[in-house]
């Protein structure tokens, strides 16, 4: 069963995804918090494995609250999926920074979301297209530093996963990533971890960006 957080100051947005995600019978909802602080509160009182977290909220914000679940070790398992109406602003590398597993906006469909629930609380990063978009401009106009990378040099990993990398950074999922280089998940999983622990980076959303300041993929220009 995959326990969701719902935070969001907007009782009518919370009671949408309330009603979406309660009709799926792996997904329990275990609360709701009008605020980041509430969310973080929340989040350690019920253990949620995900939490839906607004980007704009009163007092402090779901990048703030994402921030410090993220940094609590008591919370390492909990994944944050960030919802918001702005998708192709800074709030991309924020939310990355702070913490996210994910990133979609709110006009995102039903299926859409119980996908990047699912997706999410499996350990894979999920980026929605103008998500992705707004992340590559940003590295594209702010060359340098995002998330806290490591100085440790991409020739430090096999050729392996160099390939898995790459296919992380387009946002395939383990599966996905598996199919595509005749690997099992488990195996395709394990070149992840082995990638991220040589990188020195938390999740999978700093692979993508990792992968682009290197330049092991190339943004897209135009």
């Amino acid at each position: 069963m995959i326990r969701v957080l719902l935070a969001d100051d907007q009782a009518l947005i919370r009671a949408g995804y309330r009603m979406i995600l309660d009709s799926e019978p792996d997904i329990e909802i275990v609360g709701e918090a009008m605020d980041g602080r509430e969310a973080v509160e929340l989040a350690r009182r019920q253990r949620a494995d995900v939490v839906l977290m607004d980007i704009r909220m009163p007092g402090m914000d779901g990048i703030e609250a994402t921030r410090r679940i993220a940094a609590d070790d008591d919370l390492a398992g909990v994944r944050i999926l960030v919802l918001t109406t702005f998708e192709n602003d800074d709030n991309v590398m924020l939310a990355l920074r702070a913490g996210a597993s994910g990133f979609l906006g709110k006009g995102v469909g039903a299926d859409e979301l119980i996908h990047a629930v699912r997706v999410v609380a499996a350990g894979d990063a999920l980026l929605s297209p103008r998500a992705t978009r707004g992340l590559i401009d940003h590295l594209q106009s702010r060359p340098g530093p995002g998330p806290a990378v490591t100085s440790v040099p991409l020739d430090e990993l096999t050729q392996r996963e160099r390939e898995v990398l790459v296919l992380v950074a387009h946002g395939y999922t383990n599966d996905e990533i598996g199919e595509r280089l005749f690997l099992s998940p488990l195996t395709a999983k394990t070149h992840v971890n082995r990638a991220m622990a040589k990188l020195g980076v938390r999740d999978r959303a700093q692979l993508v960006v990792v992968a682009y300041q290197s330049g092991l993929v190339d943004v897209p220009r135009g």
